[in-house]
């Protein structure tokens, strides 16, 4: 992984970072520094982060981090129907989303991204999202994302398996 840094504007006090990650059999993709799928792999990296994550989920997520992030998890739109606040088609028809929507992309990386860590691979994360989980009554963690109490809900337990704590 190399990070590089693009531009610096004084006047904002704003830096553009690039992070570049090799993939398996692919060139290497770039993650523009707080993008969603930068997220996934840095979820823990800046002091500040949670307050800059705000103001990106303020601005709205592009159409374009939204499809590296879909990208990037090895996943399709259609996965994520049920879970976002908007259709698919009316995702493909703007550039940028809006507030809800971008709120439950961000959510959703910052889950994939504790997964990622907790789990040995990200196959082993996907199949544990797809199956029932007795600590969840019997519900799949996957159809519990719809709802801000879910992401709650799962993102305990990935923790509890974490540390060894199963209920």
């Amino acid at each position: 992984m190399a990070v590089r840094t693009k531009s610096t504007n004084p006047s904002k006090k704003e830096t553009k970072v690039s992070v570049r990650v090799a993939r398996k059999g692919n060139s290497p993709v770039r993650h523009s520094k707080f993008s969603p799928s930068w997220v996934v792999i840095h979820s823990k990296d800046a002091p500040g982060f949670k307050l800059e994550l705000i103001d990106r989920i303020r601005e709205g997520v592009k159409k374009s981090d939204w499809k590296q992030l879909i990208q990037y998890t090895d996943s399709t739109e259609k996965e994520f129907e049920h879970i976002l606040p908007a259709s698919i088609s009316s995702m493909q028809k703007k550039t940028v989303y809006g507030k809800e929507t971008s709120e439950r992309i961000y959510e959703l990386a910052k889950l994939f991204g504790l997964g990622y860590e907790v789990f040995d691979t990200k196959d082993d994360f996907k199949r544990w999202l797809r199956t029932p989980s007795k600590a969840l009554g019997n519900k799949m963690p996957f159809e519990l994302l719809d709802s801000s109490f879910g992401f709650e809900l799962v993102e305990n337990e990935i923790v509890r398996i974490q540390y060894n704590v199963y209920s």
